[in-house]
């Protein structure tokens, strides 16, 4: 475990992160964690006192890292941009576990399940952390039933989103 002190920053004009919440994770700190990597990896710890798990630490170039806070890990930390954090992070290699039922589901539907199965397992972790982004039992079902008629379709989760976003322009 790796322990340091950060300072929350906020995005103003970077594209699909304009407004993100986050710290920076120094080149020294990533490379404890993961040395060599440049690649996007999950961690777990605390931000202060509150604990976080399967949070992704993502790279920004030259071996630097962030890691974005979301809406809860600022309510739970009570902090917000230029406040500074107490920050402790180790690798966090536990498998991403979809909602309940999600593989009764998919044995439901054969061709979801032969194009799922066929997916890196980050290509699944998209869908996983997608279905489970909700709170509320009816938020998660209506999600998973999104995820596999994507499937059936052959659908990737980038294909899905387009699909998702297309149908909203169009009112459906």
């Amino acid at each position: 475990m790796v322990k340091f002190n950060a300072t929350i920053h906020q995005f103003k004009e970077q594209g699909e992160k304009t407004g993100w919440t986050y710290i920076e994770v120094p080149i020294d700190i990533a490379e404890q964690l993961k040395p060599g990597n440049k690649k996007s990896f999950r961690v777990k710890g605390k931000l202060d006192t509150f604990a976080i798990k399967a949070v992704a630490l993502l790279p920004m170039g030259g071996g630097k890292f962030i890691l974005p806070l979301n809406a809860a890990m600022r309510k739970g930390t009570l902090k917000k941009k230029g406040s500074m954090l107490q920050v402790h992070l180790s690798v966090d290699d536990k498998p991403l576990e979809p909602p309940p039922g999600f593989f009764e589901c998919l044995e439901d539907e054969p061709s979801a399940k032969l194009f799922y199965d066929q997916l890196k397992p980050s290509h699944r972790n998209y869908f996983i952390k997608w279905m489970g982004g909700v709170k509320g039992e009816a938020a998660v079902a209506k999600r998973m039933a999104t995820v596999i008629t994507a499937l059936c379709h052959g659908q990737d989760a980038v294909a899905m989103f387009q699909s998702l976003k297309a149908n909203k322009e169009k009112g459906l």
